[in-house]
């Protein structure tokens, strides 16, 4: 049996948070593993995250530079990204993700999905 082949995905996230606050992306590789929020969209459909890139930091002047440093490190394996998504990071914190996702979608050649898990703390200090 020919497995088929999967869609590779690059998280777009925040240099401010990527590893500072949110520790090596593990909750966009558990919503992938799981399949929530808008990683929803592959539960048929196979997709692995392929790359997990940051902004280069504010004002995410350098995001197009760091997308070409990852198509040239994928390049000699022969793959390449399919589908864009803007990592849930940037998308709750970034005062420039309006710039950032308009130079994403300008230069990406791909989908732009404009977020990643949902699991974000409800009430940080309510009693259960």
């Amino acid at each position: 049996m020919v497995e088929e082949e999967k869609k590779r995905i690059m998280i777009l996230a925040c240099a401010l948070i990527r590893d500072k606050a949110c520790i090596a992306c593990q909750r966009c590789l558990m919503g992938m593993e799981r399949k929530n929020g808008e990683f929803e969209r592959y539960k048929d459909d196979p997709a692995m995250i392929a790359g997990i890139i940051e902004c280069g930091g504010c004002p995410g002047a350098s995001v197009v530079v760091r997308m070409a440093q990852l198509k040239t490190w994928m390049a000699p394996f022969g793959e390449g990204i399919d589908v864009v998504h803007i990592g849930t990071c940037l998308m709750n914190n970034c005062p420039y993700k309006e710039s950032i996702i308009e130079k994403v979608k300008a230069k990406a050649g791909v989908p732009v999905v404009e977020g990643a898990h949902h699991f974000l703390p409800a009430d940080i200090f309510a009693k259960k």
